[in-house]
């Protein structure tokens, strides 16, 4: 049975290893561990975390000011666990963390085949422009929540960390 949880202290170095399998580099592994406190939930099936999931505080520069917001990243299965449906419960489990927390969006760079199911949508047709010119519009995607006001659209800003990891657009 999977259960999906909030990560825990104890759970670093099972995390990063859901993380460098799903990845297969450690760049992304060590932006999961560097990203500041957010809701960060792991998937558990018989006591094993097969899937991870990180919402980090980011911004949008909005006319009136700058917007707190999310970005989920990264979405992490283990190769053997992954078309099982763990994903789509870690999205899912995300969207409601940051519904309960008061964010207005959750931002993403993802396939575009995949995040529409979870009401993801491209930013540009929102009103909303990506953090760099290497993310493909297609990619650029983003989430409405309650919170989110007509007025809070803009460019998106990323946290520091993941332009000191290199985890901007494609590489």
């Amino acid at each position: 049975m999977l259960d999906i949880r909030s990560e825990e202290p104890g759970d670093r170095e099972r995390v990063r290893a859901v993380v460098l399998a799903a990845f297969g580099e450690t760049r992304v592994a060590d932006l999961a561990e560097a990203l500041p406190p957010g809701p960060s939930l792991v998937a558990v099936e018989d006591d094993r975390i097969v899937g991870h999931v990180r919402l980090s505080p980011s911004w949008v520069d909005a006319p009136r000011r700058l917007v707190d917001t999310l970005v989920l990243s990264p979405l992490s299965v283990l190769p053997g666990r992954q078309r099982r449906g763990i994903g789509a419960a870690l999205v899912r489990a995300a969207l409601a963390a940051a519904e309960k927390a008061g964010a207005p969006q959750v931002f993403l760079e993802g396939h575009p085949g995949y995040y529409p199911r979870f009401g993801f949508g491209p930013g540009r047709d929102l009103g909303f422009t990506p953090p760099s010119t290497r993310i493909p519009d297609p990619a650029f995607q983003v989430v409405t929540l309650a919170a989110d006001e007509p007025w809070m659209r803009g460019a998106l800003v990323y946290n520091d960390v993941f332009w000191r990891h290199d985890c901007v657009g494609l590489r």
